[in-house]
């Protein structure tokens, strides 16, 4: 254990944050953080756009939920995986890279470079004392969000980010049980084992919400996760991508 372990391991939503913002240096340490992430083959196929216009939060917020926090924070990141920029390479080096850039391939880079990047920010927020709460919510209307933010070609906004000072400090969700994440050597795939590792961690999941809500709410882990993939919800994502010119091939 040392002290980054320790921030890691103490990480949890925030979503109530002071109204104060952040400043242009620590904004800078944190989109700097992020760039130090690895990189898939150097690529850098990624883009944050910070928003500090208060119209475009609101918006956004309303947009992403609606969600409060998605306005009201220290700074709203958005994290977007970028192949627009390769698209100008390739005319620089005057070459032809649009089947490349179409693959799938190269749109699962993007996203992973933007989500190791976004997880560097995230852990360097939070060592300022900040805390972060990531936004799916922003991909359930994506063509307002792309007029609204002037999103090019080859570009996808993927999630954004509110960061801020902490009103309070939120509870830590337990997660799975290492042993159902990690296997070595090869997958592991014990039916058995794995419905009694899942039936206690309903266990601990459930008895999480009781503490939290009074018994209010005492659902498992397992039934949060049929109710929600069950839950038709942004379908219009594959046709969406395929318009920005991505994963076609």
């Amino acid at each position: 254990m040392n002290e980054i372990i320790a921030k890691i391991m103490d990480h949890r939503s925030i979503r109530s944050f002071e109204d104060r913002l952040l400043t242009s240096e620590q904004i800078e340490v944190i989109v700097q953080s992020a760039q130090a992430a690895s990189t898939s083959s150097f690529v850098q196929a990624y883009t944050i756009i910070g928003i500090t216009d208060p119209v475009k939060k609101a918006a956004l917020a309303e947009l992403a939920g609606p969600q409060s926090y998605v306005e009201n924070n220290g700074h709203l990141f958005m994290f977007c995986a970028d192949l627009h920029r390769h698209e100008i390479v390739a005319e620089m080096e005057e070459m032809d890279l649009s089947e490349p850039l179409e693959s799938t391939e190269k749109f699962m880079v993007a996203t992973i470079d933007a989500a190791l990047a976004a997880q560097n920010a995230a852990l360097a927020a939070e060592s300022m004392g900040l805390g972060i709460c990531y936004i799916g919510g922003i991909r359930n209307h994506l063509l307002e969000v792309t007029k609204l933010l002037n999103i090019p070609s080859k570009v996808i906004p993927l999630f954004g980010m509110a960061v801020g000072y902490p009103m309070g400090q939120s509870e830590k969700k337990p997660r799975l049980p290492i042993e159902n994440v990690y296997h070595e050597n090869e997958y592991q795939p014990d039916k058995e084992k794995f419905i009694a590792q899942l039936e206690k961690y309903n266990d601990t999941i459930s008895g999480y919400y009781r503490k939290r809500t009074n018994a209010v709410r005492k659902d498992t882990w397992t039934s949060q996760m049929v109710g929600m993939i069950t839950k038709k919800s942004r379908m219009y994502m594959k046709d969406f991508v395929e318009r920005q010119g991505l994963n076609k091939r």
